[in-house]
């Protein structure tokens, strides 16, 4: 199969299916002589895991890492060479699909992987499930410490703003909320008050056999001005490929995104102002990107989620023998992506943001015009 490597200079290839040996990432490009620290990529991944709360899957998987490769084994430092990291599978029921696994699933990719390849691992949905996310999410805790020890400022931070109908966008002011008030709710939602009633939501979404989707803020401080290129790898549009590449994820929003299309010009535009020496802008209706490229100011973006498509109710589907059929699924699914999501889009970012740095210093050098000061004298 291929496509299965993001990134240019930072290039991450995830391998492994949802019910075979172990899931994993081979990262190639990590600077050498950064300290990784492995408990702090542990704790990443926990972020990740299933069976945390009563609000996801009750799959019960430690996601212990293991580094095969790319590590001095003194000083713990990174080598320069490929980083590859393991987490074994070690709570899959290959069983539960096993009566319907001729089926296919309605909004799942059963169907489009028989119609490309002729055949597909049912076990679980194979690539196609959540849990190829794992790597994305051990390569994404690398990319943020390797980000940090050049960039110590660096802060990115997501969390569930929406679940349905209930929003907390109003409540909650984006450049204020920290990981810890994020993590400190299972929903992942900063908002208490709002929080609860999205537990409330999605609980009774789980015992109906339903699922729920919403939407996930996601703000990066300290972003350098200058990451990006210009076309085609413009930061937005890379952003939003490794966004779209998620599971569930239906669509992404920059700055003032649709709601845009409600201001004119004058109203949407960004003034630029000088503020001590450096370049800023008094509003950030682009969300930190112009032409592609960022300009020193936070990004801002939203990310909206569809609802989990395995619902434990019967539905009307079809089989791979030409037979229109009631599926009646079982298994163990999360009845909302969202809060599982937040820490994958805060891997995916610190991949992006990995990439481009690593990009911009190869072309133009470290540092450059953008880390401060005057563009010119």
């Amino acid at each position: 199969m291929s496509a299965n490597t993001f990134g240019h200079a930072f290039r991450v290839t995830t391998f492994g299916e949802s019910h075979g040996p172990a899931v994993g990432c081979v990262i190639d490009g990590v600077p050498p002589g950064i300290v990784l620290d492995q408990a702090e990529v542990q704790a990443f991944l926990a972020r990740r895991r299933p069976g945390q709360s009563k609000l996801v899957t009750p799959r019960d998987e430690e996601d212990r890492m293991e580094v095969l490769s790319g590590l001095d084994l003194d000083s713990g430092k990174t080598l320069g060479t490929p980083l590859c990291l393991v987490i074994r599978n070690q709570d899959q029921r290959s069983s539960s699909y096993g009566d319907w696994h001729h089926i296919y699933r309605p909004s799942h990719a059963d169907f489009g992987y028989d119609a490309k390849f002729g055949l597909r691992a049912w076990q679980g949905g194979g690539r196609s499930s959540a849990r190829e996310t794992v790597g994305r999410v051990a390569a994404g805790a690398v990319a943020e410490q390797a980000l940090r020890s050049r960039f110590p400022d660096l802060r990115i931070c997501a969390w569930v703003e929406r679940v349905q109908r209930i929003d907390a966008r109003e409540a909650i002011d984006p450049l204020a909320v920290t990981r810890d008030q994020v993590d400190g709710h299972p929903t992942r939602c900063p908002e208490p008050a709002f929080a609860a009633q999205m537990e409330a939501a999605i609980l009774d979404a789980k015992k109906r056999g339903d699922s729920l989707g919403g939407f996930i803020r996601l703000v990066v401080q300290g972003v350098p001005a200058g990451l990006g290129e210009p076309v085609f790898d413009k930061l937005d549009a890379l952003l939003a490929q490794a966004f779209l590449s998620l599971p569930a994820c239906k669509g992404v929003e920059v700055g003032s995104g649709f709601g845009g299309a409600d201001l004119s010009g004058l109203e949407h535009n960004d003034p630029y102002a000088w503020q001590d020496g450096s370049m800023t802008t008094t509003s950030n209706r682009s969300g930190g990107i112009q032409g592609g490229i960022s300009n020193g100011m936070p990004l801002d973006l939203r990310l909206v989620f569809k609802p989990t498509a395995t619902v434990l109710k019967p539905q009307d589907s079809a089989d791979d023998q030409g037979n229109n059929v009631t599926l009646q699924a079982k298994g163990r699914h999360d009845p909302c992506v969202l809060p599982r999501a937040v820490p994958i889009v805060e891997a995916m970012t610190a991949l992006v943001l990995a990439d481009c740095w690593l990009r911009q210093r190869g072309q133009v050098g470290d540092p450059w015009p953008g880390l401060g000061g005057p563009l010119r004298a």
